[in-house]
Parts: structure tokens; sequence; C-alpha cells
């Protein structure tokens, strides 16, 4: 929608571990030195990513701004402190549940897609306005 064209050697796949994570932040910086921004798949990645960003010399945010998802307690223990994408991880379980015993009950369950609103929870790793 934005109009830019998708590059996929901007994208680094990584195991959802702190060694995968590394490694795949390494290989980005290795192709491209002057990336400015990274969203990682998970709070745990991103923080990876920061590490490996700090050891190259680059400032966050900056020289690159870094975003997390899961807005897990992690995001707040790193330095700069993480902006993450916060999922509604108790009204998932809710849903999961009532969707669960709707199927059990029904004669001929139907499949749904069930998308629940995220939030951008802004802190310091990408500039934005600090949460409290």
């Amino acid at each position: 929608e934005s109009g830019l064209k998708h590059d996929p050697t901007l994208e680094a796949l990584g195991a959802f571990t702190q060694e995968g994570s590394v490694a795949a932040m390494e290989r980005l910086l290795a192709t491209h030195p002057d990336i400015d921004a990274v969203f990682a798949a998970s709070d745990l990645m991103a923080a990876s990513a920061l590490s490996v960003l700090a050891a190259s010399g680059r400032r966050v945010p900056a020289d690159v701004a870094v975003v997390g998802f899961d807005d897990f307690a992690i995001a707040t223990s790193t330095t700069p402190h993480l902006t993450s994408v916060r999922q509604p991880v108790e009204e998932m379980g809710h849903e999961m549940a009532r969707l669960l015993v709707e199927a059990v009950d029904a004669p001929d369950p139907v499949l749904r897609r069930v998308i629940l609103a995220t939030e951008l929870v802004q802190r310091a790793s990408s500039a934005g306005r600090h949460a409290p």
C-alpha cells in the first residue's frame, strides 16, 4: 500500500532463540550495513539484535530503530527499553477457550479466524515517546 517494493534481502530468518537471533542480525548487518530499522518477530529476538548492534558500534535508536513483538518483561529489561507490539494474551486465551467449547458443542463446527487488536508500546529503542 505504501508503494515500497518488497526486498527479500531485508529479511533475515532465524530461530526464536538468542543464538538464532544473533546470527540473523549479523547476516542482516553484513548485507545491509546501512540499515536504519529492525522489526523482530519477538522481544527475545529484538534484545539479541540490540546486543549485535551495540557490538558493531551502532547506536539505538540514533542509528537503528528496533521494535520487538510480544511486549514481554524483557522489553523493559533491555538498554534501551524496547518498543514492542503488545498482544492481548489474556483475551487470546479466553477467545480460544470459547472457540473450543463452541467447536465441541456444535454438530458441524465452522472454522473461524479471529483477529484481535494489538497495541504499539513505544519506548526508547525506536525514539518514540516513552511508555510509563
